[in-house]
C-alpha cells in the first residue's frame, strides 16, 4: 500500500517512508530536547570513596579519596552555563531581566518539548515551539558572534522545518495530531 503525491508535486513521497521519516525526526528532536533540558539540572558533587588496590578491593591502609560524581537535582539547575550567561550579561542588546527569565525557563521548556515530541502529543505545536527555541538560541549566539554555534543551531532549525513539512504523515501520535 503506497500512496503517491499528486503529479504536480515537486516531490514524490512514499507515504509509509514519509511516516517513518517523520517518526525518526520527531524522536531525534524529542530526545535532543529532553536530554538537553535534563542536562540543565546536572552538576558535580565530591564524595569520598575508599582507595582501591590493583585488584579493585579497598586498600588495606583505609585511605579515602575524593571523587567528583555527576549528579542531577533541582539545586544544580542552570538554564545557561555561567560563562555563557556572563557573556550575554555583558551584551548591551540583552537586557538582564530577559536573560534571567530566559535562563530560568529554558531547561523546563526543553524538558516539556522533549516529552511532547517523544510521546507524539501536539506534534505541530511542539515542533513550532522547538523551532522557536532554536531560533532564540541562535539570536543569542549571533549577538556573541559564535558562528559555529549558529550553524549548529541552523541545522536543528532545518530538521524542525523538515519535520513540520512531514507532520501530515504522522501516524503515531498520542494526542492532538492535528495540532
Amino acid at each position: 500500500m503506497q500512496e503517491r503525491n499528486s503529479p504536480e508535486s515537486p516531490f514524490q513521497l512514499d507515504a509509509l517512508g514519509a511516516s517513518f521519516a517523520f517518526l525518526v525526526l520527531r524522536l531525534w528532536l524529542g530526545a535532543r530536547s529532553l536530554l538537553t533540558g535534563l542536562e540543565k539540572f546536572a552538576g558535580t558533587e565530591t564524595v569520598q570513596r575508599p582507595l582501591l588496590d590493583e585488584f579493585g578491593e579497598p586498600d588495606i591502609s583505609g585511605a579515602m579519596v575524593n571523587v567528583k560524581e555527576k549528579v542531577y537535582g533541582f539545586s544544580h539547575y542552570h538554564g545557561l552555563p555561567e560563562p555563557l550567561y556572563d557573556k550575554f550579561a555583558a551584551e548591551p542588546l540583552m537586557p538582564t531581566w530577559a536573560l534571567d527569565l530566559y535562563s530560568g525557563v529554558l531547561g523546563w521548556i526543553l524538558l516539556a518539548l522533549g516529552v511532547l515530541l517523544l510521546a507524539g502529543a501536539l506534534p505541530r505545536l511542539a515542533l513550532l515551539a522547538s523551532g522557536l527555541v532554536y531560533v532564540s538560541l541562535s539570536v543569542g549566539l549571533v549577538l556573541l558572534n559564535e558562528s559555529g554555534g549558529v550553524a549548529w543551531l541552523g541545522t536543528h532549525v532545518l530538521l524542525v522545518a523538515l519535520a513540520l513539512a512531514l507532520v501530515k504523515y504522522n501516524r503515531w501520535a498520542v494526542a492532538g495530531d492535528k495540532l
